[in-house]
């Protein structure tokens, strides 16, 4: 496919529609499964026996932080290997959905009875549902990982040129935020509908995003199968000699690592946060559904999207230099705000520079990656960001919120046993916004050597 800064027509559908639907699976991942565990495994925190609900949200995020990127490793290697992208995206979306579709199975009384476990053995019980439930993670993951991380990141790679990136970037942007918000929305039914409904209907979804991709993507490749050695190409991007050559990328990386960290703090919690410390009702938002409410979202939905597109826009036009570190600077005042805020209605307005920064520091470090990723080894490098962008920040990001609210007294109580336990509590936010200050250090180097692709660009 001939790279050109002006996309055509089918080119910004997929990129939407696998951009969008993609988000909308990771997102279930990333927030509902923590819920999902939380309050029907767990049953709100109230069931103590067993593997307890903070230990396994957080083995659950970190193992699946090491199967993405095992995964983006191997499959992106392969999908150069095959010079093939479109079939490991299709194929991928359709496994994908059926994984998803999955967990609308998976019940503390459905696993005792498959294990053979005396189900008034609590304990016992509950751990073997979490262990299905973080399995079955792992596995939703490896589907996503090959579809999503290594094939479709390296499919947008191909098509888009430094000219086009920002502006691709920005409308990517917002899909995160729009499945958050669209998720977040359909889950305001679970009460409703229930887990199991909640997971077949997303499920179905992601499988029919796969068969259009039949359909509707053009291959960047051309499916000549090439000749280099598929183990060896495997260690390419931990070669000295290679990081050297491209050390901006590293640099860009390194930024994208400490960001996704600081991210990574918070947004495991977040949905348990504002329901247990803010008083957010997650699984039943039609209480808040009023008509003002209504009548003022798809207004405000159309000026958010306004703005990040025409904020790409601008990037793409004037550069990085100064733009980014306007970003990072709405961002850690979010985090900052977000520690300080006690209710919703504080919180809500930390939320507004936090949500901004992330979104725009997002675009411009992932627009930089691209610009510096090696074109002949795009699906390769795939494997190399999911370790800053995945791997570390989802190991180390949940155990540093971890510890910032064990050692909150906010987010400390006794249960009904008369243990001490904890819950997500404001301090988290304080130390991502710590985290985030530690970004400077890779962007300034990079300021200095230049955002862009080429010295003359």
């Amino acid at each position: 496919m001939a790279k050109d800064s002006a996309l055509g027509k089918r080119a910004w559908f997929n990129l939407c529609l696998f951009g969008f639907i993609g988000q909308i699976a990771w997102n279930l991942e990333n927030m509902y499964f923590n819920t999902f565990l939380y309050n029907t495994v767990y049953e709100g925190g109230a069931v103590t026996q067993g593997l307890s609900s903070m230990k396994a949200i957080k083995l659950m995020v970190a193992l699946s932080a090491v199967t993405a990127v095992v995964t983006t490793f191997l499959m992106g290697n392969l999908s150069d290997k095959m010079n093939r992208r479109k079939v490991f995206i299709s194929c991928g979306y359709l496994l994908w959905g059926l994984t998803v579709l999955a967990f609308g199975f998976i019940t503390r009384d459905n696993v005792a009875t498959i294990f053979g476990i005396d189900k008034s053995d609590i304990a016992a019980v509950v751990t073997a549902t979490s262990v299905t439930v973080i399995a079955m993670d792992c596995v939703m993951t490896f589907m996503g990982s090959t579809a999503n991380d290594s094939a479709f990141n390296a499919w947008i790679t191909d098509i888009t040129t430094p000219k086009n990136r920002a502006t691709v970037e920005s409308v990517l942007s917002i899909l995160p935020i729009g499945a958050m918000v669209g998720v977040i929305v359909f889950a305001g039914f679970i009460e409703q509908l229930g887990y199991p409904a909640f997971f077949f209907i997303i499920g179905g979804v992601v499988i029919v995003s796969g068969l259009v991709g039949f359909f509707t993507l053009t291959d960047s490749k051309n499916g000549v199968t090439k000749n280099e050695n598929y183990f060896k190409e495997l260690f390419y991007g931990f070669r000295p000699r290679v990081v050297k050559e491209n050390v901006r990328l590293y640099l860009t990386l390194a930024a994208v690592c400490i960001y996704s960290v600081s991210v990574q703090v918070w947004m495991p919690y977040i949905l348990i946060y504002l329901e247990h410390y803010l008083g957010f009702n997650v699984e039943n938002l039609t209480q808040y559904l009023t008509g003002p409410v209504l009548i003022a979202a798809p207004f405000a939905l159309a000026a958010a999207v306004a703005v990040v597109i025409l904020g790409g826009k601008l990037i793409d036009k004037v550069g990085k230099n100064v733009l980014i570190f306007v970003a990072f600077g709405l961002f850690a005042a979010g985090c900052f705000g977000a520690f300080f805020a006690r209710s919703l209605a504080p919180f809500g307005l930390a939320a507004i520079p936090l949500l901004t920064g992330y979104g725009f520091l997002g675009i411009m470090l992932n627009a930089t990656v691209r610009d510096h990723t090696p074109e002949d080894k795009v699906g390769l490098f795939q494997g190399v960001r999911m370790i800053f962008f995945v791997l570390i920040p989802m190991v180390v990001g949940p155990h540093i919120g971890d510890l910032a609210c064990k050692l909150s007294r906010s987010g400390q109580y006794m249960d009904e046993t008369g243990n001490l336990t904890y819950e997500p509590a404001p301090a988290m936010f304080l130390a991502a916004g710590i985290v985030i200050l530690f970004t400077l250090i890779p962007l300034i180097a990079l300021r200095k050597k230049g955002f862009a692709a080429k010295p003359q660009d």
